[in-house]
């Protein structure tokens, strides 16, 4: 069994130059004022990176001429520069593998759908959560990502609909990594995307999911915060025997713990939580389970709550498969059988291992 580490925080080692997304107002007037800019340059500059979607300073014509090297040396370092980038779906779908400044690498997705656009986006670069079945967790962690490189995922891919002359709707936090062993990067990008600009992206809040695979604590801490985002608990099965294996810091937190744990967070926020189960062929779809799971999150959660079974993208050379479709068929007949809403999320991107860090595996 994978032993899970005690504190959930990667290390530091490689984390870029502060850029302008990790400063806080106060700190970005200091910063300008460093460089003999009055204050009043913070809230043009900001307009620039999260109105315009500008991240490179000599291209922002109102700010002085002989200042805009200046800003860019000192807020502006290039964080993120694409490795590969694959297109499915009829180029609905684009996958991006970025490198960082240091060598390591991140993933993101981009799915356009007729009535939104959604960024599937990194919080770390690996995970440390070594759930067996995930091509992350099997790479181990790198490191965290920093605030800006987190929000700069957004701004990149927003920029690119911004040019298609369309717009980022959706933000889901299910790429590489664990959102809440990041806990306070993850919440300073959450405001970034959601707040109106010159803040951030104005991305409605109803709009971002941060997903988890259970740190009972840090969930009620993010409900303490009050936001109205969705959270999403990677479950992938009811019950600690199996989950143990499959999920390996539920040897921390139990099914039970991490219920109570996203309750509060239904009540706090009054938003329905929502259930990633990754159904795995004879592993978590006997129909026995699905009764259990929707018996436990109804009893847990009533009506704030909706399972969303994810057929398992299986990585290359995995013993790990999905379940026949008969077999999803009926586990989701089941759990709806118990009074909790189910749905099986649309697969976007197999053919382009869209899997979270299958393409920084293969790159590796």
């Amino acid at each position: 069994m994978a032993e899970i580490p005690l504190v959930f925080d990667a290390p530091k080692r490689g984390m870029p130059q502060k850029h302008f997304a990790d400063l806080t107002h106060e700190e970005r007037v200091s910063a300008v004022q460093e460089l003999g800019l009055p204050k009043f340059r913070v809230d043009q500059i900001a307009r620039h990176y999260y109105g315009r979607l500008e991240a490179d300073p000599t291209t922002m014509t109102d700010l002085p001429a002989a200042a805009r090297e200046k800003v860019r040396d000192a807020l502006f370092p290039t964080l993120m520069t694409p490795v590969r980038q694959i297109s499915t779906d009829g180029g609905d779908t684009t996958k991006t593998l970025w490198q960082l400044h240091d060598g390591t690498l991140l993933e993101s997705v981009l799915m356009r759908y007729k009535d939104r656009a959604t960024l599937c986006i990194s919080s770390q670069a690996g995970c440390g959560m070594a759930c067996p079945f995930c091509a992350t967790g099997q790479g181990g962690i790198d490191r965290n990502l920093s605030t800006g490189e987190i929000v700069d995922q957004v701004r990149a891919a927003a920029a690119t609909m911004a040019a298609e002359g369309s717009r980022l709707s959706n933000i889901v936090f299910m790429g590489m990594g664990e959102p809440l062993a990041n806990y306070k990067r993850v919440m300073s990008a959450v405001r970034q995307i959601t707040a109106p600009a010159p803040q951030g992206f104005g991305i409605s809040q109803r709009n971002v999911t941060v997903s988890t695979v259970g740190l009972a604590p840090a969930i009620r801490r993010f409900a303490d915060e009050g936001f109205s985002v969705t959270l999403a608990v990677s479950l992938h099965t009811p019950d600690d025997e199996l989950r143990d294996t499959l999920v390996p810091v539920n040897n921390r937190w139990s099914v039970s713990e991490v219920l109570d744990a996203a309750k509060y967070y239904a009540e706090k926020s009054g938003r329905r939580v929502s259930i990633e189960y990754a159904l795995i062929r004879d592993i978590n779809d006997q129909g026995w389970r699905a009764d259990m799971l929707g018996k436990k999150l109804h009893k847990a959660l009533g009506p704030l709550v909706h399972v969303n079974l994810i057929p398992l993208n299986p990585t290359p050379g995995s013993k790990w498969d999905a379940s026949p479709k008969e077999r999803q068929d009926e586990f989701v007949r089941r759990v709806i059988a118990q009074g909790v809403p189910c749905t099986v999320r649309d697969t976007r991107g197999q053919e382009i291992a869209a899997a979270c860090g299958q393409l920084a595996a293969e790159e590796k």
